[in-house]
């Protein structure tokens, strides 16, 4: 946990025992374990979006790999064949 062994938890739990007293020990772990769980809370939600935007990337990225192989170009406007209904002479 932290790299602290046991003999430095022992030493932290007693600096705040006479710092902080027995009364509000307690509601010091009390709240502080509240904390760490809200902690964890925010950043598996975060790693989560990290996860969903990495892989949504990643298909993006492997169909543009694909189209390369394939040698499929874009559909933009240069590509797109002319209609047969624009037919004009140029004078």
């Amino acid at each position: 946990m932290f790299g602290i062994g046991m003999q430095e938890l022992i030493i932290i739990a007693v600096i705040a025992l006479l710092i902080v007293g027995p009364r509000k020990l307690p509601d010091l772990a009390k709240t502080l374990g509240k904390g760490f769980s809200e902690f964890k809370k925010a950043t598996e939600g975060i790693t989560d979006d990290i996860k969903e935007t990495i892989k949504e990337d990643k298909k993006q990225d492997d169909d543009e790999w694909k189209n390369s192989l394939l040698m499929k170009k874009p559909d933009t406007e240069e590509n797109k064949p002319e209609s047969s209904n624009n037919t004009s002479t140029h004078s």
